[in-house]
């Protein structure tokens, strides 16, 4: 052993490799006879890595050199060294400075005092006394003041005591996210006290003990156990309660509970005290595998008081599974959909519940689908549950129990097959049955077998294609009973022959002083059709397509099977486009069809009239993006006949940057003269004042537009036609940088006379919970691109507080 002591001017720099300290200064070259009085060390050689790694294995953290800095060094190489004056010791994952820092080489253990400070790995401690065994990072720190890079979270402890190198444990205790200024005391908005608090770094949680909850120094949450994350990662534990206050059910007090089951794997439970209903047990189970993966999702309220005590209850279960691994099997899958509620109010006293269903037509399904080769084959059944409504009745669909279906599609006709040409068969037999208390009483269940054959051919050039078509329609039915025309079998054979060519055209073009590529697309569709007469045929799963740009070049104007129209029509159309010559981006797109009828249209569905102008409604739909901030739309169906628009929908889009957002939409519908309807539709998110926010002030990532900002944020949709408001969602939020704000009113239209009003509230604390109500889920059904103001991001890099 030696003992020296150095005092350099330049400092002195010990290194320690192996488990040996050596001297790294200059003075090195003057003691060249100790270091040749020690043994030779094994020469230092680069490791190759295919990854940039953030920590080192145990092999190779034990190889990795520690370094010394200092004004003054007095010790024992292989036993004690003292480093006084600027003191610094530096290894791959972490830097300590100190007044004086003491290191026991045989335990590796360092001891520091005065003003100390450690940076591991981006987190930083500063106190006035510090114990740490390196290896094992075991020790403990005393008065120390903290910050967590991962999440952002500040505090201050009389001691730390480092468990391991995930584990520390503070005792009497501070902890927010608020930033902390330099220098002095501060009192953040809000911060956790507690008596002890673990922080784990792995588990990315924080569990206090004797914990309170202060926002503004006014005490809002006390628990004597308490649990947070220090980052986004699952955990499981009690989350925060959220509160609702609903015209309908009155205050509503939730408090959900996560359990972490698997990383695959997770429920939640959310029992709920309405103040006006009594209890409501709710839960959700997700799952997920490589095969399969789904969601079950249950509610239930023991004798509710606002429906005369009776039983309230939801149920729903959503799977999807992939069968593999048997050979010669094909693909085969699974899908399930089950959705059911205890009665027909439900929909009504549970419009936005997180568990509730609150769609009035709910469906049970089960499909069986298998491909292999040419064929995919599927077998299933499906079920309704139509809640009605005496105010607003609706016509419950068919059941289909069951059905199976067959596609063959050769593969020397697939996907252009053999130069050009296309043929696909589908086959499906089907038995359709109804509740009759839902449904008109001349309505008949029967069984319907199909069979579709179409083959087309398709010539296509650079600026030309052609398209036809010969489509076979059979079908034949099994009524359970006698129909009108005396008959319980009926069958069709029904062909129909299609046209489907046009031209694409471009030119260079300018305009406004910008140069683009406009295109010319001129399109002809020519149909005919037999007739057959099948008006006594109940409508089972057709219904009219949506009279639009797209639908209007298709031969049948019906979805489904019951009804195929005996069209004998030509429709003309066309398309111009403006193109950004470099990155093809459409600027502007213009549209226009209309369809001219060669003869009477015959088949209609029930209550619908024969067909017999010559001119259908003229289309026309536009698309207008000058600029990324502004964006227009719209599509007009206008009758010739009667010289004025059967519907419109105008919609536009401004959104300068992040953050900025409005919308609005005008919509009229006039194709049913005794449901005609007018309505006007926005919705914005905008910031309003507070904070430095202007129309150039950029978004910090993730971090919104700085402190103390407000914004309006809303959704306004108003019935011109009855003149009220039919849905409300308008609300502020607050960003305070470690805390934000949200207050949002929420109304819904339930039926003419009556609507459902709540007022949703919440504090969130940044990085560590949120109180109050719900209204950010609400805020992304109703406001589209709406940005939260917290953002995901990666994760930040330690390198952010390198030193």
């Amino acid at each position: 052993m030696l003992s020296v002591l150095f005092a350099a001017g330049g400092g002195l720099r010990w290194c320690r490799v192996s488990g040996r300290w050596v001297l790294a200064a200059g003075a090195l070259a003057t003691l060249s006879t100790l270091a040749q009085a020690d043994e030779a060390l094994p020469p230092l050689a680069l490791q190759p890595s295919e990854r940039l790694q953030e920590r080192l294995s145990p092999a190779a953290a034990e190889q990795a050199p520690q370094f010394l800095f200092g004004d003054a060094v007095q010790g024992q190489a292989d036993a004690q060294t003292v480093v006084q004056g600027h003191a610094e010791l530096r290894r791959h994952d972490l830097v300590l400075r100190a007044d004086q820092l003491t290191h026991d080489t045989p335990s590796n253990t360092v001891t520091a005092t005065g003003q100390v400070r450690i940076n591991r790995q981006g987190d930083v401690y500063e106190g006035t006394e510090l114990r740490l065994q390196l290896d094992t990072f075991e020790g403990h720190f005393v008065q120390p003041r903290f910050s967590w890079l991962k999440n952002g979270g500040h505090g201050q402890a009389e001691r730390v005591d480092f468990l391991d190198e995930h584990r520390a444990v503070a005792h009497q205790t501070q902890y927010t996210t608020c930033e902390r200024p330099p220098g002095g005391d501060w009192l953040p908005d809000w911060v956790v006290t507690a008596d002890r608090i673990e922080f784990d770094t792995a588990q990315d949680t924080g569990t206090a003990t004797g914990a309170v909850l202060r926002f503004k120094d006014v005490p809002v949450l006390a628990a004597p156990w308490l649990s947070f994350p220090l980052s986004d990662k699952r955990k499981s534990g009690v989350l925060p309660p959220t509160l609702n206050l609903d015209t309908q059910s009155g205050l509503e007090v939730t408090l959900p509970y996560y359990l972490n089951l698997a990383p695959n794997m997770d429920a939640t439970l959310f029992p709920t005290v309405m103040s006006k209903r009594g209890i409501d047990l709710g839960a959700e189970l997700r799952y997920l595998e490589p095969s399969f993966n789904g969601r079950v999702r249950g509610a239930f309220m023991p004798s509710d008081p606002a429906r005369e005590h009776t039983d309230r209850w939801s149920q729903a279960w959503q799977h999807q599974q992939v069968f593999n691994g048997v050979p010669g099997l094909g693909t085969l899958g699974l899908r399930l959909n089950h959705n059911r509620v205890s009665d027909d109010d439900y929909w009504r006293d549970f419009p936005r519940s997180n568990t509730a269903l609150t769609e009035r037509l709910l469906p049970s399904e089960a499909t069986l689908h298998w491909g292999q080769g040419d064929w995919q084959v599927s077998a299933g059944a499906q079920r309704w549950q139509t809640l009605q409504d005496a105010d607003a009745p609706i016509t419950a669909p068919y059941d289909r129990v069951p059905s199976l279906a067959a596609r063959y599609t050769p593969a020397a006709f697939a996907l252009g097959g053999v130069d050009g040409w296309e043929a696909t068969l589908q086959t499906e037999a089907t038995h359709f049955s109804a509740d009759r208390a839902l449904r008109a009483a001349n309505d008949v269940d029967g069984t319907r077998t199909l069979a579709v054959a179409e083959i087309s051919k398709h010539w296509h050039t650079p600026g030309a294609y052609l398209k036809p078509a010969l489509q076979l329609h059979a079908r034949h039915y099994a009524f359970s009973q006698t129909l009108a025309n005396g008959t319980r079998h009926q069958s069709y054979a029904i062909p129909t022959l299609s046209l489907d060519g046009g031209l694409m055209l471009e030119r260079d073009t300018r305009l406004a002083g910008q140069d683009f590529v406009q295109t010319l697309e001129p399109r002809v569709l020519y149909a005919r059709t037999g007739y057959r007469d099948q008006s006594f045929v109940p409508t089972y799963d057709t219904a009219a397509y949506d009279f639009n740009l797209a639908t209007v070049f298709t031969p049948n104007p019906y979805g489904g099977h019951d009804r195929i129209a005996d069209t004998h029509a030509v429709t003309l159309g066309a398309t111009t486009r403006l193109l950004h010559p470099v990155t093809g981006a459409e600027v502007l797109s213009l549209g226009v069809a209309q369809r001219v009828r060669l003869d009477d249209q015959r088949v209609v569905l029930p209550g619908e009239a024969v067909v017999s102008e010559r001119l259908s409604d003229l289309l026309w739909g536009g698309r207008v993006q000058w600029t990324p901030q502004w964006a227009f739309n719209g599509t007009v169906q206008y009758n010739p006949k009667q010289n004025e628009s059967v519907r419109t929908t105008l919609g536009m889009r401004y959104q300068p940057g992040p953050y900025r957002l409005f919308n609005a939409a005008y919509r009229l519908n006039r194709s049913t003269p005794e449901a005609e309807s007018q309505q006007w539709d926005f919705s914005w998110q905008w910031p309003v004042g507070g904070g430095a926010a202007n129309a150039a002030t950029p978004a910090v990532r993730g971090q919104g537009l700085g402190p103390r900002q407000w914004y309006s944020v809303g959704r306004l949709n108003y019935s011109a036609t009855d003149n009220q408001v039919v849905d409300l969602v308008a609300g502020f939020e607050y960003d305070a940088d470690c805390w934000i704000g949200r207050v949002v009113l929420d109304r819904l239209q339930r039926s003419t006379g009556s609507a459902n009003q709540r007022i949703l509230f919440q504090l969130e604390f940044v990085g560590f919970s949120r109180l109050g109500s719900n209204p950010l889920q609400t805020l992304k059904d109703n406001v589209p691109r709406y940005q939260y103001l917290r953002e995901d991001t990666n994760p930040p890099s330690r390198f952010e507080r390198y030193e």
